[in-house]
């Protein structure tokens, strides 16, 4: 069932029937440069990583992130989404396209209507988001929805520091 739906683009949860998506899209080079290695390398680790993960978020926040596919097609070619990370004090916003797919506007249009959902259905004000430090398509995407740079952070779960990005209202 989707969730959301732009003018190209549906946005649903994610479950196991995604796992060859999935195990795609965490072993994409821009993924592993951009947000790094999650160590999933067969279908078993990409449905434990759905499970674990996107599936846990769900029933634990009321959201997570959500497989992007073409509207015309229902070919997945993202995910886009809120999650909660440890080290930050709100939800973030994150995106990650298969490089196939990237310089189409897709991470742009999604995650505008990700936003559009966490203020009127979540009531969520403020929203975060973190980029590696020279990501600079994922800091064009965020700054063309609003957000303002706020500091250099470390997180936790990351080995090395990321952009913090937040948006108000």
């Amino acid at each position: 069932m989707n969730i959301l739906e732009t003018e190209r683009l549906t946005l649903r949860e994610l479950g196991n029937g995604d796992d060859a998506f999935i195990l795609e899209l965490l072993n994409d080079p821009g993924f592993l440069q951009n947000i790094g290695d999650r160590g999933v390398r067969t279908l078993d680790d990409a449905r434990g990583y759905i499970a674990n993960s996107a599936v846990a978020s769900y029933e634990k926040n009321g959201f997570g992130m959500y497989r992007v596919a073409l509207k015309d097609t229902d070919i997945a070619v993202g995910i886009c989404g809120l999650v909660r990370r440890d080290g930050l004090d709100g939800p973030d916003i994150g995106f990650a396209f298969l490089e196939r797919f990237c310089g189409r506007g897709y991470a742009s249009e999604s995650a505008a209507t990700v936003l559009a959902h966490a203020r009127a259905a979540l009531g969520l004000t403020r929203i975060l988001a973190i980029t590696a430090l020279d990501n600079r398509s994922s800091i064009a995407v965020l700054e063309k929805l609003g957000f303002r740079f706020d500091r250099i952070v470390k997180l936790p779960s990351h080995a090395a520091e990321s952009r913090l990005f937040s948006t108000e209202g």
